[in-house]
């Protein structure tokens, strides 16, 4: 039986797709309510956490935030004591992609959609809201996160391997400084640029997290939110508060880093 009330949110970067797979739910799952189209990730986000629907459906591929992207910061936002959306991806085919996917057991469909396949993915949506209803209680959302890390993980979507930095190429004016990797203490995205962060000053390059991280050791240096990267041995202590959210006090500099749910499983005892 379908879940009643249930509510969705499309994003998708193609008019015509949008409004294609809105039709064709409407057409296999009537009770879901599509509470808005959105066409970027950042849209996604924000429409997601303020809507908060049931399910959403995400373009692999959008201008600014990805499908994945937008997921983990959804992920990492969303309200504690609440179940967070079911994402299914919408993408063209790619192999590596889909075997991601299935590793999470994250739904996905392809481009362009068939009814058929939608028809399955529907079912399964229904079946695990239905669950949720019947137990009244939230989902262990450690579950949910769980597997958003997987699919961050895994192969295919992450940028390819890159030779290791061993220094940092910074412009100052018309200065170029060679900032060893080993001096900074953690990465923080910002805008267009990341700041790269040592124990004495600051410094902006231009590229993206994604291209950063492929870069980097993950052994020594640990992502901890979606927009920070810290070198794990910088970090003099675990700060967890009464909601269980983690901050970092590092040894060389005054300021706490916030570390989001999807990393906070990185700071426990041994």
């Amino acid at each position: 039986m379908s879940p009643p009330g249930a509510t969705a949110l499309i994003a998708e970067d193609e008019p015509l797709l949008a409004m294609s797979l809105q039709a064709e739910l409407a057409i296999l799952w009537p009770e879901l309510r599509v509470l808005a189209q959105v066409g970027h990730g950042e849209a996604a986000v924000a429409q997601a956490l303020a809507l908060r629907p049931d399910l959403v459906f995400l373009d692999i591929r959008m201008p600014g935030l990805g499908g994945i992207e937008a997921a983990q910061a959804i992920g990492e936002d969303w309200p504690d004591d609440q179940n967070l959306p079911l994402l299914v991806f919408v993408t063209a085919y790619d192999q590596y992609a889909l075997q991601a996917f299935e590793h999470a057991a994250i739904d996905y469909v392809l481009k362009p959609v068939r009814p058929d396949r939608l028809a399955k993915t529907c079912a399964r949506l229904q079946a695990v809201l239905a669950a949720r209803d019947a137990a009244h209680a939230p989902d262990s959302i450690e579950s949910a996160l769980g597997q958003l890390r997987s699919l961050l993980a895994a192969t295919g979507i992450a940028a390819p391997a890159a030779p290791p930095l061993t220094v940092i190429q910074a412009s100052v004016g018309a200065t170029i400084h060679m900032v060893p990797i080993a001096d900074v203490l953690y990465f923080e995205a910002s805008d267009k640029y990341i700041r790269v962060m040592t124990a004495a000053r600051e410094y902006l390059i231009r590229i993206s997290l994604r291209q950063l991280l492929a870069q980097l050791d993950p052994r020594i240096y640990w992502q901890i939110h979606r927009g920070t990267v810290v070198r794990s041995d910088a970090v003099a202590a675990a700060l967890r508060d009464e909601s269980g959210r983690v901050q970092l006090k590092l040894r060389e500099r005054p300021e706490l880093l916030s570390v989001s749910r999807l990393y906070a499983h990185l700071f426990k005892p041994m």
